[in-house]
């Protein structure tokens, strides 16, 4: 199904017919087809909402967009809708949309789940360097013949770029720095509802240290680590992470 939402036609598909409402609010780059395990679990006792954010899956985007603006459809969408006190489910990127859904908007919602969730920004050396080298090394282009600027260029993107920024399309670039450069560690602070964060213990794009300081940011929290997973538990070991769900979920069931 199609909504349109500040000129975007978005993609979005609801599952279930209970009392008790859940959205789905995915990763970066990841659309509704990768929580259909979760989905299929869940749908015969909650009526859920997934959708795909302007610029992946099936919607569109036609303009930059920041962290906020993302927000701010994902507002428009429930209230076009009227979901009424929604259960949010949120994976990394998702989890920086809840963060100031919760504290910017005066909207009832009825408790979260994070998982692997992104919006802290934190000093890296590493990744500091490596920026700094890649800055270094694109003054070169201006000594260079042109018949070697666009070879030279494509090598630097290739070698320094992360694997997001590579994947992206081109029309995606300027959005996802608008994102990143964001840090959401006074939203984390100011949430009050009770949340329950999964974590994958080995996860290397959010780490674990990240979830154990967003556990410390929300007073009403509680984190449980994932063992031999990465980024993606709720694929990596669905069934138990499905379980877990379920458990933290039955009590809503109406």
């Amino acid at each position: 199904m199609y909504i349109k939402i500040n000129n975007l036609n978005l993609y979005y598909e609801k599952y279930g017919n209970k009392k008790q409402n859940i959205i789905i609010l995915p990763g970066w780059g990841n659309n509704r087809i990768t929580f259909n395990y979760l989905i299929n679990d869940l749908k015969n006792y909650f009526t859920i909402y997934i959708i795909d954010y302007p610029g992946f899956g099936n919607s569109t985007i036609n303009k930059d967009l920041t962290i906020f603006d993302y927000t701010d459809i994902i507002y428009q969408f429930i209230k076009l809708l009227e979901i009424d006190n929604p259960i949010l489910i949120g994976h990394s990127f998702g989890g920086r949309i809840i963060s100031i859904l919760t504290t910017n908007y005066n909207i009832k919602i009825k408790k979260l789940l994070l998982i692997d969730v992104a919006g802290l920004k934190e000093f890296n050396i590493k990744i500091f360097i490596k920026k700094k080298i890649y800055k270094l090394l694109k003054k070169i282009i201006n000594i260079l013949n042109n018949k070697y600027k666009n070879k030279y260029l494509n090598k630097l993107f290739n070698k320094y770029a992360s694997n997001d920024y590579k994947l992206l399309p081109n029309n995606l670039y300027k959005t996802f720095k608008n994102v990143i450069s964001v840090n959401l560690k006074n939203y984390y602070k100011n949430i009050k509802l009770e949340t329950l964060i999964l974590w994958g213990e080995q996860d290397n794009i959010t780490p674990f240290k990240m979830g154990k300081k967003i556990n410390k940011l929300i007073k009403n929290s509680t984190l449980i680590p994932i063992s031999n997973t990465k980024h993606f538990p709720y694929l990596e070991k669905r069934y138990l992470v499905n379980k877990i769900i379920f458990e933290y979920l039955k009590k809503d069931i109406i």
